[in-house]
């Protein structure tokens, strides 16, 4: 196992025989915000990280039900009573 940094980060790096023999720390880490960048004969394969972390890089979106229901009360809008225009169409 390696330990690379990679703009500013540190992650772990272990080749795959490594990350299966030790699945569960890997697991546990990823759990707690800690990546491993999994390797097959020197080339970076995998990355297992946290499901919290793969929600935001995957986008995950509220629906539009959430994001009205999430809408700030505003009280009573007052509606313009102004007749519309006629257009002559």
């Amino acid at each position: 196992m390696t330990t690379r940094g990679h703009i500013g980060l540190i992650m772990r790096e272990m080749q795959l025989r490594e990350a299966k023999a030790a699945f569960s720390s890997v697991v546990d880490n990823a759990a707690s915000g800690h990546e491993t960048v999994v390797t097959k004969h020197g080339s970076p394969v995998a990355v297992v990280l946290g499901y919290e972390q793969w929600r935001t890089l995957k986008g995950a979106k509220p629906s539009f039900a959430s994001l009205l229901l999430s809408f700030p009360d505003v009280g009573e809008i007052e509606r313009d009573q102004t007749p519309p225009r006629d257009l002559g169409l």
